[in-house]
């Protein structure tokens, strides 16, 4: 029974109330916001549920708990993408509204635990201050993780960006259909940098047509490893928490 992996929406409400109790439960959080001019809309929703329900399967056999992995949530807050188009967003209220039913329903079918796995950077926030919450107002164990921290480094320094040539190498593999050819650039654009600070700013994301670095540089096998080490490090988060919650 412990040593499964499940998709919610595959599994029948029979077999969802046995395992609930003793779960896992999963939830892929991304979005639905332009990725510049190269990339589909759908990216960071796609890369959460992917990365997600393979960490899942990875995981399985050694798990303690069965892995329950929802529907991945395909909204999230991307108001600062509005300006550009292509983008489907929730206000931060109204995105914390919606995780709080989600953990509910969760907690009162049975669900004990439970883990945010985020895709979108303007969710980060709003998954902290929900799980944190669901903690106090429901009494259930929750985590939250944003899957690029993950990623490792590379040369000392990995900053995933958005649009970049991080999240392009990734759709490479997962979509490469999707993957369109951006302008070249001569050099990565600066962004605000300031020590222990988090800087929010639209006048950056314009002047920067609203994506980071250097996507043309994206590579596909690059990607695969990024991918593999990504779902390779989510699985050991997944084995950790089932023991310790």
């Amino acid at each position: 029974m412990a040593s499964i992996a499940a998709l919610w929406a595959h599994s029948d409400r029979e077999r969802l109330a046995r395992w609930l109790p003793d779960a896992l439960v999963l939830v892929p959080i991304g979005a639905t916001e332009q990725h510049g001019p190269h990339l589909p809309t759908g990216t960071d929703a796609l890369i959460a549920g992917e990365v997600t329900w393979r960490a899942a399967q990875q995981a399985a056999g050694r798990s303690t708990r069965p892995l329950l992995v929802t529907p991945t949530l395909e909204l999230g807050a991307s108001d600062h993408h509005l300006a550009f188009g292509g983008t489907l967003s929730l206000k931060p209220a109204t995105l914390l509204a919606v995780l709080a039913d989600v953990l509910g329903s969760i907690a009162t079918q049975g669900g004990r635990r439970a883990v945010l796995v985020n895709g979108h950077g303007g969710n980060v926030g709003v998954c902290h201050a929900a799980a944190a919450d669901a903690a106090v107002s429901l009494g259930i164990a929750v985590g939250h993780l944003d899957y690029w921290r993950l990623a490792g480094r590379e040369d000392g320094v990995f900053v995933p960006g958005h649009a970049g040539e991080f999240e392009t190498s990734l759709m490479q593999v997962l979509l490469p259909a999707g993957v369109g050819t951006p302008p070249p650039r001569s050099a990565a654009p600066a962004l605000v940098a300031v020590d222990d600070v988090d800087v929010h700013t639209t006048a950056l994301w314009a002047s920067i047509d609203g994506y980071t670095d250097l996507p043309e540089k994206a590579d596909e096998a690059a990607g695969q490893r990024r991918l593999d080490h990504v779902v390779e490090q989510m699985a050991k988060r997944f084995l950790d928490l089932a023991e310790a919650l």
